[in-house]
């Protein structure tokens, strides 16, 4: 009786005995950033992660290229006017069509001669296509098609990129809960340590069970470190994930670690989430280059005149009138009428073998559709259960740290009666820090079930929503 009322006391004077005195800080802690809301983190990445900013800029491109593709239909109008000095000589015979030449007209001296005399020349040429057998409307639906994807891949870059920053945030709010659990380990075990210190300078324990304590206790401080390190490595993926450069970031989950409340089921078709939607518009571009390409070798009318007038500073008879004669415009002419312009007959060949390797794209991204939606499917069916599972385990794990919480107590009581060892409270211990650790995680994992669900349907904004109403957007 004697000898456990001395451990109890000695164990008392322990626990009432003062914490060391901190050294006084030397200067005031600076304020970090605003720690951001899990929605905060979500709006902010769709602002500024440049994965979203080129989709953005592609959807862009890809507008405009509608406008041009219509813009096919306006007449073309173009217009010039020239002046040039040069010398006149001319010869007699036929120069096939180059670039390099430039041409020039009237009739050959009798003897060439290095005088130059000015030249000019205006016009306008007016061309237009009233009806092309249907190939600038299959441009104009290519081009749409174009602009389909772009907006469809814009839709899955930004649900890609609110996937990453979620599990990021969450990430971050589950590690920051790891060092909350073994900050409370190492608390602990630093009582049973001095506790068991006590005990073995008074000759009332083994000093064997000190040494086993403070091995507990350095044990401890080293998954506090490594769980702090953690903490440190997720917010640096999550700065990433959200495009931020001037240091780390830190996340607000007020009202994450409550229960979820419940959610409304989402609608199951695979075929409207984004990626699906996605392989759907990559479908339609093919199809509508294929259209291109078979209207590309039907003939062509154009309706076309022109406006023209020329001056020079030599006359008919090759005299060189000088000064400054050919400033002006001495002729003018008109003309107007009807072009056909048939395609290359030797180019059949090549159209035809276009035209399969776009058939077999089509083909190719038909079988993507096809598995997008299998993938989507499976990730639904997953993410269902994922979310059913974690809500089971939420609810179980209050169970299991309350008897962790009470084995724990009933240990320490036992070991300062003298009725246990230091292995039986060191084992107590033990599941106490990991039934906290489990008990807080299993409340991100709901929302990391739920995340996934969200992805998994295409549309992240009822799970804002739902963090919103949890009171984790504040």
């Amino acid at each position: 009786m004697m000898r456990t009322l001395l451990s109890s006391l000695a164990v008392l004077a322990v626990l009432i005995a003062p914490a060391e005195a901190q050294p006084a800080a030397t200067s005031p802690a600076q304020p970090g950033p605003p720690a951001m809301t899990l929605p905060d983190a979500l709006a902010y990445a769709l602002a500024h992660y440049p994965t979203i900013k080129v989709a953005l800029e592609q959807v862009n491109a890809s507008t405009a290229g509608v406008s041009v593709a219509k813009a096919a239909s306006l007449p073309h109008l173009d217009a010039l006017w020239q002046t040039n000095r040069a010398t006149v000589n001319n010869v007699t015979g036929l120069l096939l069509p180059q670039p390099t030449l430039p041409s020039i007209s009237g009739p050959p001296l009798a003897e060439a001669s290095s005088s130059s005399v000015w030249g000019s020349a205006a016009g306008a040429f007016l061309s237009w296509e009233p009806f092309d057998f249907g190939l600038r409307d299959a441009g104009v639906r290519s081009a749409e098609a174009a602009a389909a994807r772009a907006r469809a891949d814009e839709t899955l870059t930004r649900l890609e990129v609110q996937s990453a920053v979620g599990a990021a945030f969450l990430a971050v709010v589950q590690a920051e809960q790891a060092v909350a659990s073994a900050r409370a380990d190492v608390e602990r075990r630093t009582v049973l340590a001095r506790a068991a210190r006590a005990l073995a300078d008074n000759q009332l324990r083994p000093g064997a069970e000190a040494s086993m304590a403070d091995a507990e206790r350095a044990a401890a401080e080293t998954r506090a470190i490594m769980a702090r390190q953690t903490v440190i490595v997720a917010q640096t993926t999550l700065a990433r994930v959200l495009g931020v450069t001037t240091g780390l970031v830190t996340v607000n989950a007020a009202g994450l670690l409550a229960t979820a409340p419940a959610t409304d089921a989402a609608s199951d078709d695979p075929r409207a989430h984004p990626l699906a939607q996605a392989r759907q518009a990559s479908i339609e571009l093919a199809r509508t280059q294929e259209e291109v390409l078979a209207q590309t070798n039907r003939p062509r009318l154009y309706l076309q005149s022109a406006l023209f007038a020329r001056g020079s500073g030599a006359a008919f008879n090759g005299a060189l009138e000088g000064g400054a004669n050919g400033l002006g415009l001495d002729r003018a002419n008109w003309a107007a009428g009807i072009q056909v312009v048939f395609p290359n007959l030797f180019d059949g060949s090549s159209l035809s073998a276009r035209r399969s390797a776009l058939a077999a794209t089509t083909r190719a991204d038909s079988a993507r559709h096809e598995e997008a939606l299998l993938l989507v499917t499976s990730q639904q069916h997953a993410a269902s259960a994922m979310v059913e599972a974690a809500r089971a385990i939420a609810a179980n794990t209050p169970v299991q740290l309350a008897a962790a919480r009470q084995s724990e107590s009933q240990a320490a009581a036992r070991y300062q009666a003298g009725l246990a060892s230091i292995v039986e409270v060191a084992d107590a211990q033990n599941l106490l820090v990991q039934a906290e650790y489990q008990d807080a995680v299993a409340r991100v994992e709901v929302w990391r079930a739920l995340l996934a669900d969200a992805v998994a349907h295409g549309d992240v904004a009822p799970f804002v929503s739902l963090v919103a109403s949890a009171g984790g957007g504040r």
